[in-house]
């Protein structure tokens, strides 16, 4: 038996993920356990949580992968901060104080960390790890692999061929021109964090036009060729606290303050929903100029898709319309959370195993304990049941308006909740999706909700679905019922999720349509504002606790505030 833990960590999302006899058996990212939000620290958690579920211990592993090289970083580090001299000093004694620090050292902190010889501990490249794990998760014998991100070591964009269990890079594009940097500023002008707000640009790029796209095309020109240059003097990447510069500002106007209240009724906001929908536009054509040149060079009827910037479901629907390829797989963690798998997946290759199955389930983390959950709601005084048809219990709070969580079975691997972490509600009431923005997630009022759909009945309710892309919610499908007010967003498009198999969402949804109502939930994301995803039962107790939901239900567990 061999045994590959692989690891990302430093910079955002850190998690570890496991693969045994080249078989993929756990995957967890730190923040759902250490619940810090976007958690970049060596993911001790996640590797014993890993190892846990895989019956082993440390000292059993064969391999241990980090997900890119420290020390390629570390050069890229240093020498675009001395590009930018005098300018970057501050900046660049920051970056460097902690590239050489942990950051340098990472290899030797994850022996330490497994319990493991240095020797059995290395690394891969940032976009090689990106590109396994896409193309490995698709199951595919041959396809061409487009990753595209902030940075890895110099790369910011890359076109890999997989043929069989081997992946080679054809072209790349390299630091400072890169479309997740480009949007990481804009992200920031617009008043949002870096590394979490990008997902708010997307919904407010609908409330606006794309009346800036000229002026964007000074910061970011797209070549005939499928390639993409930045105009690097808009951008302060070396000031580190913010991700533009001056000139941005006057090219576009007064950065949006961050933090301040959203109004889309006043012409301010409203221009800055213009700038979105500006920045949506010429994204989606760098995506699917970057996709149509990935088919020039392999030739290849697949497209697998990692990185960051593959997190814009906008661009991945037009990508899977137009690009010209039969099928398009875009992995469910694309991030750098995503990296740790595929570093454990190249790690397996290396040592003989066989590449593994495709990746049909997000469901790599960690179980919720219902009998855990249900003695500590006691303890806390809440009213607790064992339900006989949890499925049909909660259809029927969902059928009243309520909005019930639920806790089912292993942890998403990924930031979409697709079922086993989710907040559930009748898609078709407005009130409830207000209500939960406002009350609940308390976020922003412009941010759309995610339907879920059995996808024996998806394409009734929506097009192009039911896909591949439905089953990770990674696309947007026009909806054509126009009774699903409250999962349709302002661009008359939803981000869809296609439900199978027998899981407690899917059971939902058939007990929906035995009582004659739409299979079709609103689905988000289980945790609070500025949370990381529930992971275990005492986090959705807590949730429950803090929210005013009508009900929690882990497994067949129901919990409600108040006791009896």
């Amino acid at each position: 038996m061999s045994a590959v833990l692989g690891v990302s960590a430093g910079y955002h999302d850190a998690a570890a993920a496991l693969v045994i006899d080249g078989a993929i058996v756990a995957a967890v990212q730190e923040e759902r356990l250490s619940r810090v939000k976007n958690d970049p620290s060596l993911p001790a958690r996640a590797i014993a949580a890993c190892l846990t579920m895989g019956g082993i211990e440390g000292r059993a592993l064969d391999r241990v992968v980090f997900y890119e090289d420290p020390y390629a970083k570390l050069e890229r580090v240093l020498v675009s901060g001395l590009r930018t001299f005098p300018r970057s000093l501050r900046h660049l004694s920051l970056a460097l104080s902690s590239q050489l620090g942990d950051k340098l050292w990472v290899l030797d902190a994850l022996a330490r960390a497994c319990g493991v010889p240095r020797a059995r501990v290395h690394f891969v490249r940032h976009h090689e790890s990106h590109a396994a794990s896409a193309f490995f998760g698709a199951g595919v014998p041959r396809a061409a692999i487009l990753t595209v991100d902030g940075v890895g070591e110099w790369t910011t964009t890359a076109i890999h061929l997989g043929e069989g269990s081997a992946i080679h890079m054809l072209e790349s594009i390299e630091h400072p021109h890169s479309l997740g940097l480009f949007y990481a500023a804009l992200t920031a002008y617009l008043g949002f964090e870096v590394n979490e707000g990008e997902q708010k640009v997307m919904g407010l790029a609908a409330f606006g036009r794309p009346t800036r796209r000229e002026d964007l095309e000074r910061v970011c020109r797209l070549e005939r060729d499928g390639r993409f240059a930045l105009a690097t003097e808009y951008l302060a990447e070396h000031v580190g606290e913010i991700a533009f510069s001056p000139r941005l500002e006057a090219l576009l106007g007064p950065a949006r303050s961050p933090g301040a209240p959203w109004d889309l009724t006043r012409a301010a906001d409203r221009a800055y929903a213009d700038v979105a929908a500006s920045l949506a536009s010429l994204t989606e054509d760098a995506m699917l100029g970057l996709a149509r040149r990935a088919r020039s060079l392999t030739g290849a009827d697949v497209l697998c898709l990692a990185g960051g910037v593959a997190l814009n479901v906008v661009a991945n629907a037009r990508i899977a319309r137009e690009a010209g390829f039969a099928r398009v797989f875009v992995h469910p963690a694309p991030g750098d959370a995503g990296g740790a798998l595929g570093a454990a997946i190249l790690g397996a290759i290396a040592l003989g195993d066989p590449r593994p199955a495709a990746l049909t389930s997000a469901a790599l983390g960690p179980a919720v304990d219902a009998a855990r959950g249900m003695a500590v709601a006691r303890a806390l005084g809440l009213t607790v049941a064992r339900v006989g048809d949890p499925a049909a219990a909660i259809a029927e709070r969902l059928g009243r308006g309520e909005v019930v969580a639920l806790a089912s079975g292993r942890l998403e691997w990924g930031p979409r909740a697709l079922g086993q972490r989710s907040l559930l509600a009748d898609p078709t009431l407005p009130d409830t999706r207000d209500r939960i923005n406002r009350a609940i997630k308390r976020r922003e009022p412009f941010r759309p909700f995610a339907p879920s759909v059995l996808a024996t009945q998806a394409a009734s309710a929506f097009d192009d679905a039911p896909s591949e892309l439905t089953r990770f919610m990674t696309t947007v499908c026009r909806v054509r019922d126009p009774a699903l007010g409250a999962v349709t967003h302002e661009d008359g498009a939803a981000r869809t999720h296609t439900v199978e198999g027998d899981g407690l969402l899917a059971r939902v949804l058939e007990a929906r349509l035995a009582r004659g109502e739409k299979p079709i939930v609103l689905n988000t994301s289980l945790n609070g504002r500025g949370e990381p995803i529930c992971a275990g039962a005492e986090d959705a107790l807590g949730f429950l606790l803090s929210h005013p939901i009508d009900a929690l239900y882990i497994e067949d567990v129901a919990i409600e505030r108040g006791s009896r």
